[in-house]
């Protein structure tokens, strides 16, 4: 059989129903990461789920414990030949809380249920249906190649991604051989839009900053005490206009990243980022000055105000707060510094007047990507291009968040992602889902890139 039988039966297998049951039964199990109550389920995911489903790929697996007690992890592993290219994949079979009672028309988070062209279910974008969309691929490969892939392949797939991934680089290191590969190719986030194929080759980091304003326990009244007592509110919201504008503009220079390359702008120069119906429009005159929107998004940084509070704001008294808190996000690119963020901040504030505001770091995400020149990803926008019809959008990383690091950086290997979700696709919230036409683009593009890694001769 040929290349275009192998992206046939990939694509047959969601037209057949057959995707379809197999997604319905993984996003059955209940497998919400921040729920204690869920650990059996997370442990069934990998033992009941996903160990039989690649034992018929020809895998084998092994479950390994999470070093702190928390998620287990599956490693699996196929091997056809020494002289053959190795592929590394990932997914993550851990959820966030399932919302049951939040969903439109009373749909059941646990259950994939079809409407127009969506597909619902938790888990469906974010990250069973990606997984589920890979391995279906490889499978339509080795059917067309008469049972043989003609690569050799590996899986990880985590139970604690929606904790943060806490164990994972350690688990990386600890199975260094096992995971060794020439590359890794994996599927999760949002492609560039419903219409555009994508490769991104890492993420952006993410640090949480929280910046707290204790001046006195309980309120005053206004009336008695307006004009001699320091608000916290009106000083936190001071202290946090000297970091970022009323634009969304970085005011801090060490929180900015280095300039952008000539690489990078050439890269992104056609990448439109363009919302659908469904998603927010772009803001007019946000963000940082001379960049196009995907400059902002996919090659800066931002710094996003999450959270803000002083006194109650569903019942206000008539008197000044005692504290304020913030909760401040940077997300980051390569090449910031990011090691003395909040002694920075701390040291930026103190000098504007604002030394009574304690800052710290509460959550952190490390940013990383592979070399924009890496011969792989010419490879596999010519095979995208190739099954699809269209030029991928290849991004130098995301706008999120990802465990991309333990890839890059601890097993050293080059990274792409090919994501099969898009920006609307509701996930961390009721009514997620991910698109029957994307899944079925995405079915056909991985089995073409699948069928090309077989046809390498040695690695890249």
């Amino acid at each position: 059989m040929t290349r275009i039988d192998a992206i046939a039966r990939a694509r047959q297998a969601l037209t057949s129903g057959d995707f379809l049951a197999e997604l319905g039964r993984r996003v059955a199990y209940r497998t919400e990461s921040l729920n204690p109550e869920r650990k059996d389920e997370l442990a069934a995911y990998l033992t009941d789920e996903l160990t039989p489903s690649l034992a018929a790929l020809g895998f084998s697996s092994e479950i390994v414990p999470s070093p702190s007690g928390k998620s287990p992890f599956l490693i699996a592993t196929y091997h056809e030949s020494d002289s053959a290219p190795t592929v590394l994949s990932y997914g993550h079979g851990d959820t966030v809380d399932g919302m049951a009672g939040e969903w439109r028309d009373g749909r059941d988070p646990w259950a994939v249920t079809p409407a127009g062209n969506r597909l619902y279910g938790r888990g469906t974008a974010d990250n069973k249906g990606q997984h589920s969309i890979n391995m279906a691929a490889l499978r339509a490969v080795r059917e067309a190649r008469g049972g043989k892939l003609g690569f050799n392949a590996k899986f990880i797939i985590e139970m604690g991604e929606e904790i943060g991934s806490p164990d994972l680089a350690e688990v990386a290191d600890l199975h260094r051989e096992a995971l060794k590969a020439d590359v890794f190719i994996g599927s999760d986030g949002p492609r560039l839009s419903t219409a555009r194929p994508t490769i991104f080759l890492g993420c952006r980091g993410g640090i949480r900053l929280h910046l707290d304003v204790a001046l006195r326990e309980g309120g005053n009244h206004s009336g008695n005490w307006g004009g001699v007592l320091a608000n916290p509110a009106t000083i936190l919201a001071n202290a946090i206009a000297t970091l970022v504008d009323g634009h969304g503009r970085i005011k801090l220079e060490s929180l900015k990243p280095p300039r952008l390359t000539n690489a990078i702008r050439a890269v992104l120069a056609d990448v439109k980022v363009e919302p659908t119906a469904d998603e927010p429009a772009l803001s007019d005159n946000w963000g940082e000055e001379g960049l196009t929107p995907a400059e902002r998004l996919y090659a800066w940084n931002t710094l996003e105000v999450l959270a803000i509070s002083s006194g109650n704001i569903d019942k206000p008294a008539n008197a000044i707060p005692g504290r304020a808190r913030a909760v401040l996000q940077l997300r980051y690119v390569v090449g910031t510094k990011v090691d003395s963020i909040v002694a920075d901040v701390t040291n930026h504030l103190a000098a504007n007047g604002f030394p009574m505001i304690e800052v710290s770091m509460a959550q952190s995400f490390m940013a990383s990507r592979a070399d924009i020149d890496s011969p792989w990803i010419k490879w596999a926008a010519d095979s995208i291009r190739m099954s699809t019809g269209k030029a991928p959008a290849v991004l130098p990383n995301f706008g999120g968040s990802l465990p991309n690091d333990v890839f890059a950086d601890v097993l050293k290997m080059p990274t792409m992602w090919v994501p099969h979700s898009y920006p609307g696709c509701s996930q961390h919230a009721p009514d997620e889902h991910i698109l029957l036409d994307v899944t079925e683009e995405a079915l056909g593009l991985m089995a073409g890139l699948f069928w090309d890694l077989g046809e390498l001769r040695k690695p890249l």
